[in-house]
């Protein structure tokens, strides 16, 4: 194989041989010890229909890090190449001896060396020059780059018994008898070039003697007669000419019935090649059997076998060795492209996030004159127009999630438009920045928790508590909800198994007094999310099916508006129709209060009052903020709690919320209440206007860009939160609230007895004028 090749008319070689050509006279010592030889050779390349072994020249190229393969030496143009930048090397043991293969993403190319020595020589050579090539490509400027490619293959193929040690280049497999034959053919072709000298030579020398003739003639007369005698040469020839060209009109004739006599031999060699494909075939057959009677030969020599597997094992180790290493540093490199990418992307939505925080300003400053007054609501107005499009498609910043929320909510309030796109641009900064570093150590921390363990294993416990309180990630999400929908309601399921199945088939067969707002309320549900935006989606057809079987279960509630979002959720998250449908029961009659979903709401509205109690003990100064400016919070506060934040909250604030909630139970909704208030607590308290305080409240809720500071929030700043003081309020304001409504009920009585025993109805009793004519 590889060597130095020398002048290409000198090389005339067998198939896997290699040329070292020595140094120059003039050349120094240092020079030849450092200049690498070229590496080409002769090998066999199987290829054509027929699978046949044809003799190639190979030769790389460093620069494309490519193999290239003529017919001789001597060509020019390449038969073809060979892309060694993503191609991999083996051989397998049951081929003929010294084949190998280079398989590459387009194909496979099965080439053969003379011997078993040679092969792995060029198998180990091309493993260095990709590694150096590599090196090269991804660190051309580093310094210690010359050292590690030069040390690629000592790496790869270290003093260690599972890899195979460095080959030297064969230097004695050129063989005399091939080099006289290429001193031979340079000879036939220095003999051609000197005939053809010769021959110019004497063409040459009759001129000169011609005109030496002419020359030499003293007279007209003699000068004459001499032109004569050449005019009469000179017709002679021509004849002579004529001749020519007859004797090649009968050649060409002759040549033509010679083509027609070819087209025939073809035919019959197309008939000759039929049968040896058929002969082939025979052979095949015959060959298979030779292989399993050859190899029940050599099995009584395993010792041999074990050195041939032991020598493919290291080569491959070498193999899988490298290219682990290049695997690893292509992954380094992109990840590293990634993460730079991202910080750029969230540094450009930090400058335009500052730079509308200016705009905004300026829109709010007194001392402006109508001029720059304009020119600041036009800059405005150019910023609200430009979409809040990424730069480059991560897998955190793409338009929607896993679940298919968006990410970045749409604004909702026109009056406060500019602040919600300031808002936005901090989330998606966030993301950028702090998603994947969050993401890897929670994702071990559940998979180091799971491990082992079955759905059965799992049992409540601080560990369990902890972890849920943090967030669930999306690998383990469906089945850890299951687990929890599957403790609240086993007594249930237990006693009934195929209730859902039968509540369908009831719902299918009569129709339910809810059933007309089930189906205004469909099409109403997460209008935002992919899977439940259009009217034909399957998952609104599941949804109608849970909602129905719901309303038969439950006649005391039947339906409220705001089931239909916490159904939605649980298929979104647990993909099984079945499954919401008893998640919904789990929260509506395992989680929330009795009468939380009634037609009184009763119970949610004692919650408001709760919320009020603690939002004054908590959070005093936001309190009194809201209690000088006459703001009622339950007119925000009172959607949460019915719907458990639903389409209030970012889907990667949602959800942790909803895992904490399945296990701990509605104590979570008070905490996420009140860390909200306390997060944005600054920005309301420089809020004096109660009409932009309701604004600012309707929308605040999906601008909360940092999950983690909120839930240190919720289940920190809000400690100490002990369930037996929720439970003695809330009993309290139920109390309070169901003594409100029957002195309303009461007073109702009162008010419709008194208006039947009223007398004053003499105008009722005269008869009018329609009457009399009737």
């Amino acid at each position: 194989p590889p060597g130095t090749q020398e002048s290409p008319a000198e090389t005339n070689q067998s198939p896997g041989e290699t040329n070292h050509s020595p140094p120059e006279p003039h050349e120094s010592l240092a020079e030849t010890h450092e200049s690498e030889p070229k590496l080409c050779g002769f090998l066999l390349k199987q290829g054509g229909p027929l699978k046949a072994w044809k003799l190639r020249w190979f030769t790389y190229e460093d620069k494309k890090n490519q193999l290239f393969y003529y017919r001789t030496p001597q060509d020019v143009m390449p038969l073809g190449r060979i892309e060694l930048c993503s191609a991999t090397f083996t051989y397998p043991l049951k081929a003929e001896k010294g084949t190998f293969h280079i398989k590459t993403p387009e194909r496979t190319f099965v080439l053969k060396a003379v011997t078993q020595e040679l092969m792995l020589y060029w198998l180990q050579q091309l493993q260095v020059k990709r590694w150096q090539h590599r090196q090269m490509t991804t660190c051309p400027d580093s310094p210690s780059n010359n050292n590690s490619s030069s040390t690629a293959g000592e790496n790869t193929t270290a003093e260690s018994h599972h890899f195979l040690p460095l080959l030297k280049s064969p230097l004695g497999l050129v063989e005399r008898k091939t080099q006289a034959e290429g001193i031979m053919v340079t000879l036939c072709r220095v003999q051609e070039l000197v005939w053809i000298l010769h021959k110019a030579l004497e063409a040459s020398q009759l001129e000169k003697r011609t005109c030496a003739e002419f020359l030499a003639e003293t007279g007209e007369q003699e000068r004459l007669e001499l032109l004569r005698h050449r005019e009469r040469q000179a017709a002679d020839l021509r004849g002579q000419l004529e001749e020519v060209k007859a004797e090649a009109e009968v050649l060409r004739k002759g040549l033509a019935q010679r083509e027609a006599q070819l087209s025939e031999l073809q035919d019959d060699i197309r008939m000759l090649t039929e049968k040896n494909k058929a002969k082939q075939e025979v052979r095949t057959a015959g060959g298979q059997v030779a292989s399993r009677i050859l190899w029940f030969l050599t099995a009584s020599h395993p010792q041999d076998d074990i050195e041939a597997y032991k020598t493919q094992n290291k080569f491959l180790n070498s193999e899988i060795y490298q290219l682990t290493g290049l695997w690893r540093t292509s992954s380094e490199q992109e990840k590293s492209l990634m993460m730079k990418c991202a910080f750029l992307e969230a540094s450009n939505c930090q400058v335009e996030s500052q730079y509308l925080s200016v705009l905004r300003q300026l829109q709010e400053t007194k001392s402006l004159d109508p001029d720059q007054r304009e020119a600041v609501q036009k800059m405005v107005e150019d910023a609200l127009k430009r979409e809040l499009k990424s730069v480059v498609k991560l897998r955190m910043a793409r338009d929607h999630d896993e679940y298919g929320f968006k990410i970045i909510p749409d604004y909702e309030v026109e009056d406060m438009k500019l602040l919600a796109k300031i808002q936005a641009l901090e989330i998606r900064s966030h993301n950028l920045l702090h998603q994947e570093s969050i993401e890897c150590p929670l994702l071990d921390r559940w998979a180091q928790y799971l491990a082992g363990r079955s759905d059965d294993d799992l049992c409540a416990s601080p560990e369990l508590k902890g972890l849920l309180r943090v967030g669930v990630p999306q690998e383990y999400r469906q089945r850890v909800w299951s687990w929890m929908v599957r403790a609240r309601t086993r007594t249930i399921r237990e006693h009934h198994p195929q209730c859902y199945q039968q509540l369908c088939e009831k719902s299918r067969t009569s129709a339910h007094p809810a059933s007309r707002q089930i189906e205004l309320d469909l099409h109403r549900t997460l209008t935002t999310n992919q899977h439940f935006c259009s009217p034909s989606s399957p998952a609104l057809q599941q949804l109608r099916r849970i909602l129905l079987a719901f309303s038969w279960r439950n006649p005391a509630i039947g339906y409220c508006q705001g089931l239909n979002r916490l159904a939605a959720i649980a298929l979104l998250i647990l993909q099984s129709e079945e499954d919401a449908f008893w998640c919904l029961v789990a929260v509506v009659e395992a989680i929330m209060p009795q009468d939380y979903y009634t037609k009184s709401l009763v119970a949610s509205q004692a919650d408001q009052r709760v919320l009020k109690d603690f939002l004054a003990e908590k959070l005093p100064r936001l309190a009194a903020h809201f209690d000088s400016h006459s703001i009622d919070v339950s007119l925000v506060t009172f959607n949460w709690f019915l719907v458990v934040f639903v389409e209030s909250l970012p889907s990667d604030i949602l959800l942790p919320l909803w895992d904490a909630f399945l296990y701990e139970g509605t104590k979570v909704i008070f905490r996420y209440a009140l860390a909200l208030f306390k997060y944005k607590e600054d920005d309301i308290l420089k809020i004096h206007d109660s009409v932009e305080i309701y604004q600012y409240l309707r929308f605040f809720t999906k601008t909360i860009s940092d999950g983690r500071r909120l839930i240190a929030i919720a289940f920190g700043d809000m400690n100490p939160f002990p369930r037996r003081l929720l439970r003695n309020r809330r009993a309290l304001h139920l109390d309070r609230l169901q003594g409100e409504l029957r002195e309303l009920e009461e007073q109702q009585k009162e008010f419709v007895t008194e208006r039947a025993e009223r007398k004053d109805k003499e105008l009722d009793t005269v008869a009018s004028e329609d009457d009399e004519e009737l």
